[in-house]
């Protein structure tokens, strides 16, 4: 099922569980759909899969061409400026996602957030400062922005949420080293973060594809 902003992959049972995954630059919700299938979950727990469509702008580092993107890029650099409103509009549609959720029976703390590159950048904003628990969140190749305002806007309520975070050592996009100094962050400020690395570039594996299995099982099965 699709519509205009988001694809929706339903489970045979009333949803227990959902996983709201964003995209990266460029693409857009059907990019990950094939996800799913390639996890090979089990039926239970009935998981609701949400694959939102970014908005198409102007993206500076691309020249100006419009695409899909969460927010706008200068560079992809740490002292690069970053595009503040950007993020925290696509942060409220975001959050959007998950009160639809919850509205609709799910409790927070069954809801996951999960993104690959941009997407998975815009998953750590939201999720840790989201003021209700989450089930967890899954950042995959790429970086924490805002990095300096976590300390004074990270939640409470998500303070313990489980971390899975996965970056190719080769990543010509996003910088191997971009991920390390995000998980280097979130663990000292107290974050329960599983590191995963992989000879890759900038891209997903099959290793990485059952290091989430296990992890997406580990804690939809603790629940929160």
């Amino acid at each position: 099922m699709a519509d205009h902003d988001k694809v929706v992959v339903e489970p045979d049972a009333t949803p227990q569980a959902a996983v709201i995954l964003m995209h990266g630059l460029g693409a857009d919700g059907h990019d990950f759909e094939s996800l799913v299938p390639e996890l090979r979950l089990p039926a239970a727990p009935a998981i609701r899969w949400i694959f939102p469509h970014a908005p198409v702008r102007p993206v500076t580092v691309n020249g100006g061409y419009r695409m899909r993107a969460w927010y706008d890029i200068a560079a992809i650099d740490p002292d690069a400026p970053e595009d503040r409103n950007g993020i925290r509009e696509s942060a409220q549609s975001i959050g959007a996602f998950i009160s639809a959720q919850r509205d609709n029976g799910i409790p927070t703390g069954r809801i996951v957030l999960a993104g690959f590159s941009q997407g998975g950048a815009l998953a750590l904003f939201a999720a840790l400062r989201w003021p209700e628990p989450l089930a967890g969140v899954a950042a995959m190749s790429c970086y924490l922005p805002l990095a300096a305002t976590l300390a004074t806007e990270a939640h409470p309520a998500n303070a313990a949420i489980p971390v899975f975070m996965a970056h190719g050592t080769d990543d010509p996009v996003v910088q191997f080293s971009l991920g390390e100094a995000a998980r280097d962050l979130l663990l000292s400020a107290g974050y329960d973060v599983a590191w995963h690395s992989y000879r890759m570039e900038h891209e997903l594996c099959a290793q990485e594809v059952r290091d989430l299995r296990e992890w997406l099982l580990r804690i939809l099965a603790a629940g929160r």
